[in-house]
């Protein structure tokens, strides 16, 4: 099957999927729901995911009917942040349990907590795809935990299950054996997408498993392309460095099967007015060259 979409939260439900075209004339499209909640800091045990400001169930519930009303199948993607701004790769702790310090044990008993409850929404509302996490680089080697996780969702859930591995880490995991679909962040710059998909394609060929860039895109800013998942670099309004980044990541991947699509960060609910796309930013593609972009690559493969 081939998924595409936009990336987007799902207090957000007006945000708007792209169109995925398969190999065949059959389509999918996939809307990708993200649920974030909030721990302190990198070194925080306790993940805040029944407190405000995040979204309640009955909104996250809303969201996917929503989506499968419009026709969208679902991937619910529940996240951690940091309310501190560090960024959720950088969750760390000791490897070797030391008193009076936080331990992997303690984070891992609150984010399963988290997941487990979410896969049991995600079973009860006919999600398509469960997405276990996203970018937690420093977590990816406490294999036997993340095993564990798996096994404790794949009780309360029956779909397919992902992880969404950071750029340059799709061939450093050790357990895609556990999940259904490999993904990552196809934030890659300008120049790099064929020798990193050179580096993926072995990963996936040796695991048999279905792939997708789970999250992938790049603001609209001078310099941008070479550095696509840096959100804080500074830079002039370059709407051609934004389309770069898009035409280079179709082009390499049109002729790679294995690779079923995209969703891209991101699509806001709350988007700018059209009259100062010239001068925005950011990464949403709203009425910026990228959008048509995205539009004319999935209505021409057939």
């Amino acid at each position: 099957m081939g998924l595409a979409g936009t990336s987007r939260d799902v207090d957000h439900p007006r945000g708007r999927a792209v169109d995925a075209a398969d190999e065949g004339p059959a389509r999918r499209h996939l809307d990708d729901a993200g649920v974030r909640r909030l721990q302190d800091n990198a070194q925080s045990t306790e993940i805040h995911w029944r407190e405000a400001p995040t979204v309640d169930e009955a909104e996250v519930r809303a969201g996917i009917e929503r989506a499968h009303a419009l026709g969208l199948q679902v991937c619910l993607k529940p996240m951690v942040n940091c309310a501190d701004g560090t960024w959720r790769a950088h969750i760390n702790f000791f490897d070797v349990d030391v008193p009076g310090e936080p331990t992997w044990g303690e984070w891992f008993a609150s984010y399963t907590e988290y997941l487990v409850h979410y896969a049991r929404v995600a079973q009860q509302t006919g999600c398509e795809l469960f997405c276990i996490g996203c970018e937690m680089v420093q977590s990816d080697r406490r294999e036997s935990e993340w095993r564990a996780l798996i096994a404790e969702v794949r009780a309360v859930y029956s779909g397919a299950i992902t992880y969404n591995c950071d750029k340059y880490q799709e061939d450093r995991l050790t357990w895609w054996d556990a999940v259904d679909v490999i993904s990552s962040s196809g934030y890659y710059p300008e120049g790099s997408w064929p020798a990193q998909l050179d580096r993926i394609e072995q990963v996936v060929t040796a695991h048999g498993k279905p792939f997708v860039f789970l999250e992938g895109g790049c603001p609209s800013r001078e310099g941008s392309a070479a550095c696509p998942n840096d959100w804080t670099h500074v830079g002039a309004p370059s709407q051609a460095d934004q389309s770069t980044y898009y035409r280079e990541a179709f082009a390499a991947t049109a002729s790679r099967p294995w690779v079923r699509g995209f969703t891209f960060w991101d699509w806001p609910a709350r988007l700018y007015p059209e009259d100062t796309v010239a001068t925005n930013t950011a990464y949403c593609v709203f009425g910026k060259p990228a959008e048509a972009l995205i539009k004319e690559h999935y209505t021409t493969r057939t």
